[in-house]
């Protein structure tokens, strides 16, 4: 009997040890691919959000802890990711754009990238990665909703469910608020890093 219980352990040990290196070897072969991807889909929105820059510069100076620490009194369900400067062709910085997560989506967090000129000024964003109700929450990646903000420079935007009265209230999508909500203040979030940290330093 202990030879058995010996014997299929032996076999459940190899057995892992085997199942171990593939998945190790699947990761080695698949993590760049991925990385690819996830970067192509940002350089996409960027380019999305800042069609004039002729190139993005990652910013050294980010720091995603001091980010935290500026936005925790009033955004501190969003958490901004990482930081790039958008160049044009002479090396001239005409803005940022910057990516954001808001923990506040209905369903999970809505990651997207924001693009803000210089002066403040909203490009607009881009959504990198929703998993919204369809047909409902996933309508804020859609041009009647990001449109809203784009061209603005409001300090601080607010959401409405009836037509806007003033140019920094946002109509929220018909039955989806909350997602309407998280994307707002994601794209506050931003505003409030990049006067704290970016405005007037390049």
């Amino acid at each position: 009997m202990n030879k058995k219980i010996v014997h299929d352990a032996l076999i459940l040990t190899a057995f892992t040890l085997v199942l171990g290196f593939l998945l190790g070897a699947v990761y080695e072969i698949t993590k760049e691919p991925i990385a690819a991807a996830e970067k192509a889909a940002l350089d996409e929105a960027y380019k999305v959000v800042f069609a004039d820059a002729a190139s993005f510069e990652e910013d050294s100076e980010f720091d995603a802890a001091k980010a935290a620490e500026v936005l925790t009194a009033n955004y501190s369900k969003d958490e901004i990711t990482a930081v790039n400067k958008a160049v044009d062709a002479s090396g001239n910085v005409l803005g940022y754009v910057i990516n954001v997560t808001s923990h506040e989506g209905s369903q999970a967090d809505i990651s997207f990238s924001v693009g803000i000129q210089n002066d403040g000024t909203l490009n607009g964003y881009s959504i990198t990665s929703i998993s919204e109700t369809p047909g409902l929450g996933v309508l804020v990646q859609e041009e009647p909703f990001y449109s809203q903000f784009e061209g603005k420079a409001e300090e601080n935007y607010t959401v409405v469910k009836t037509a806007p009265a003033a140019d920094n209230e946002i109509q929220a999508v018909t039955g989806a608020t909350i997602s309407s909500r998280a994307v707002t203040n994601g794209v506050n979030a931003c505003l409030e890093y990049f006067r704290s940290a970016l405005q007037g330093g390049n």
